[in-house]
């Protein structure tokens, strides 16, 4: 276990609840507004900073349902307690981010992230024909107008933000009109995220072949009209696999897969690690849920034997990614919730999700390279 960490990400769930009913959403509870109470935020922050597996620094990222949904006063006062807990750790930096779908921002969250250092991702899947046919209301109407509002907001309030955009098969076949909606609209930082097969989402519409080849297309489209663009437009894919291939280095685990590296931590405090898709997902392993704060030190949930069984299928999978896989060394062995999501299980190797996030994305950005370089 001393092996395990650092912690580089803590993702709390201010609350279940979500004012969408996206078609891709994983979460099952998202209709429902179960709410993270405030004196649940010191025996969080206690358990991470008295653990073997603190680092000299982590993100804190409020996620897994729509943040906003909470008050700018629960941040604010969250941010308080931040600083308060933090002052025995000089040495221990904390930047706090959200995901947010972005429909509810105005100048009173845009200065409530300014006053507190908030980094804001917004969940935008470009044009509205695109957006509004899987981010929809409960009613069934788009969200397109109001993401767009507040991305507005945050614009002249002068908050940086970044874009994720989920791709579905309609979005490959249209690599040119999410570019030309980008830059239109003054979004400079995207990353692409694939429709998944996780959670209550038991079926991705990217299965198939074709949809991958369409996917290779997609992506070589995408990086010649960045080239144009002339630095207006960076994509997270091409950024991250640019930067690791000049760096000439390799992984053998990633956080997604190594212990503590990421701790979740859901409305009623209870905690896992790995992937924060696995928190409070009851499966043929049981709850992934190690322990609760307010209960269970981090240390101690790692001698659980629920989590002995995972780490080891965990490990078994990455084994056998190590063994079968010539992409291993940018990929580190996969994430587990994929593998589970797709097969049943953690010790499995190859999956859709790898393909689309690792594999593919590799294949173009080393053509596309060589091709600038007549190698």
């Amino acid at each position: 276990m001393s092996s395990f960490g650092p912690i580089r990400l803590l993702v709390i769930q201010p609350t279940s609840l979500c004012n969408l009913d996206c078609s891709y959403c994983y979460l099952p509870d998202r209709q429902r507004r179960q709410l993270l109470d405030e004196g649940l935020l010191r025996p969080i922050l206690q358990r991470v900073l008295e653990s073997p597996y603190l680092g000299e620094g982590l993100t804190l990222l409020w996620h897994a349902g729509e943040p906003l949904t909470r008050p700018p006063a629960f941040y604010t006062r969250a941010s308080e307690i931040l600083r308060e807990m933090l002052e025995p750790h000089p040495g221990v930096q904390v930047a706090q981010a959200l995901q947010t779908n972005g429909t509810l921002i105005n100048a009173t969250w845009c200065e409530c992230f300014r006053r507190h250092g908030i980094t804001v991702g917004v969940s935008l899947d470009g044009p509205a024909f695109l957006h509004d046919s899987h981010r929809r209301t409960r009613l069934g109407r788009g969200s397109h107008a109001d993401t767009m509002r507040g991305i507005r907001a945050l614009q002249e309030a002068g908050i940086p933000f970044s874009v994720i955009s989920v791709l579905t098969e309609d979005s490959l076949q249209h690599a040119d009109a999410l570019v030309d909606f980008y830059l239109e609209h003054g979004i400079s930082e995207v990353g692409f995220n694939m429709e998944e097969t996780e959670g209550v989402h038991k079926r991705s519409s990217l299965g198939g072949e074709s949809c991958e080849d369409q996917y290779r297309r997609f992506l070589g489209r995408v990086w010649d009209r960045v080239v144009e663009a002339g630095g207006a437009l960076r994509i997270r894919e091409f950024e991250d696999l640019y930067t690791f291939i000049a760096s000439r280095s390799r992984v053998d685990h990633s956080d997604l897969n190594h212990p503590m590296a990421i701790v979740s931590v859901d409305h009623q405090g209870n905690f896992s690690t790995f992937d924060p898709e696995l928190l409070s997902v009851e499966t043929s392993y049981g709850l992934f849920n190690l322990g609760n704060v307010l209960t269970d030190s981090l240390e101690s949930a790692c001698s659980h034997p629920r989590f002995q069984r995972m780490w080891a299928d965990m490990q078994a999978g990455i084994e056998a990614c190590r063994s079968s896989c010539s992409y291993f060394g940018i990929c580190g062995g996969g994430a587990g919730s994929n593998k589970y999501w797709e097969t049943g299980s953690f010790r499995a190797s190859e999956t859709q999700a790898c393909r689309y996030r690792i594999q593919h994305v590799a294949d173009v950005v080393m053509a596309k390279l060589e091709e600038e370089l007549e190698l």
